[in-house]
């Protein structure tokens, strides 16, 4: 919480005046909501296209939605959408070059004209999107594009009032209570027959939007009911990771035999890249149309998990599907460090949830220290 700012109440009812006061500002919003038998974050309108009643059961290789006993707005974990979407886009023009006579033209792409308010963004999350921060405004060289759509951002993060099977935010220091990074911060409470909204400013913008709103000051047994929400996430927490020693574990393992054992069951389809929040990688594709007057450049998304993304002259650096693997999970948990201050990995689970085999990060380490220390690793669900 911003130091001088209040904790207020915003009552269930009024919370589509938050929406209302956002848009005045000239936002798009964006957030959870149902679509295709999944909650994705995607353009909303109004406080009814949360996912009310909803939520998500997830284990290794299985997402499913059910109904809850209640009408929660947030009652749910995290999707197979990452907020990356809308700061780090998927396909992004660079540069288009245009012929014109005997000269050349490049134009930049032009600047992003909306701005987001992002909806919901739970506590690993926020932390994936410092890690983001880091790669693309933390060095030498500064993304432009993530630049001018994160500075135009509003973020209005929600606290976890419930943790999904998946989960393991805890063990990364992450969540599940969301303590910066936001300009507003929810809160979901429903208990003794009321459902309202723990309001916390943490900017000088996120102060403007509550003295806009119908609040009031939050009792201590308010923000006690709130802080019991929290708690209980963090004790239903479906995963841990044991991070004592984790760089070094990886580092000194590299030509282990349980890399070719997770490879038997890795598909290398890239899905844990693609959901995951804080993954970056790129490539880049030109386009040129058929009378050769304009070529444009365009980044999108790819993955370590494509044998391509390593191809050098004479072929690729990593071709086994076990060296993509190692090159995925060492990077996320041991090398992501040294370039970055920080893990790669935030334990909300979606790599977990998303793997179509269920292979679990969680579990792959715990086989990968048992070996380390000479025992046999012992079969896990997903690690073997």
């Amino acid at each position: 919480m911003r130091e001088g700012s209040t904790m207020n109440v915003l009552e269930r009812d009024a919370l589509d005046l938050l929406f209302t006061s956002l848009k005045e500002r000239g936002f798009t919003l964006v957030g959870p909501t149902v679509r295709e038998r999944a909650i994705v974050y995607d353009e909303m309108f109004s406080a009814a296209d949360l996912p009310w009643g909803w939520t998500d059961r997830q284990e290794a290789g299985t997402y499913r939605l059910e109904r809850r006993a209640d009408d929660a707005a947030f009652g749910f974990t995290v999707g197979p959408h990452a907020w990356k979407r809308f700061l780090f886009p998927p396909v992004q023009s660079l540069f288009r070059a245009e012929r014109s006579g005997s000269k050349m033209a490049l134009r930049p792409a032009g600047p992003f004209a909306a701005r987001y308010a992002l909806i919901g963004v739970r506590a690993c999350e926020l932390a994936a999107i410092d890690r983001q921060d880091k790669v693309f405004l933390g060095g030498t060289y500064v993304d432009p594009v993530y630049r001018q759509r994160r500075e135009g951002a509003f973020v209005v993060a929600v606290q976890c009032g419930q943790a999904g099977g998946t989960c393991f935010c805890a063990s990364m220091g992450t969540g599940p209570r969301a303590g910066s990074g936001f300009d507003l911060a929810l809160t979901e409470v429903l208990e003794d027959g009321r459902h309202w909204f723990l309001v916390e400013e943490g900017s000088e913008r996120g102060t403007e939007v509550v003295a806009t709103l119908p609040v009031r000051a939050a009792t201590e047994e308010e923000i006690a009911a709130a802080g019991r929400a929290v708690e209980r996430a963090e004790a239903e927490m479906g995963r841990t990771l044991d991070t004592e020693g984790l760089r070094e574990l990886f580092l000194r393992n590299y030509e282990n035999r349980h890399w070719d054992r997770v490879a038997e069951r890795c598909l290398g389809c890239g899905n844990c890249t693609m959901v995951c929040p804080t993954c970056f990688c790129a490539t880049v594709d030109d386009v040129t149309d058929l009378a050769g007057q304009a070529a444009e450049r365009v980044r999108r998304w790819d993955s370590c998990f494509t044998i391509d993304f390593s191809y050098l002259h004479g072929g690729s650096v990593r071709s086994s599907i076990a060296a993509r693997y190692r090159q995925w999970i060492t990077h996320k948990l041991a090398t992501w460090t040294d370039q970055f201050g920080a893990p790669g990995c935030v334990g909300c689970g979606r790599c977990i949830t998303w793997c179509p085999v269920g292979i679990d990060l969680t579990e792959e380490t715990r086989a990968l220290r048992a070996l380390d220390h000479g025992a046999p690793a012992a079969p896990q669900g997903g690690a073997s």
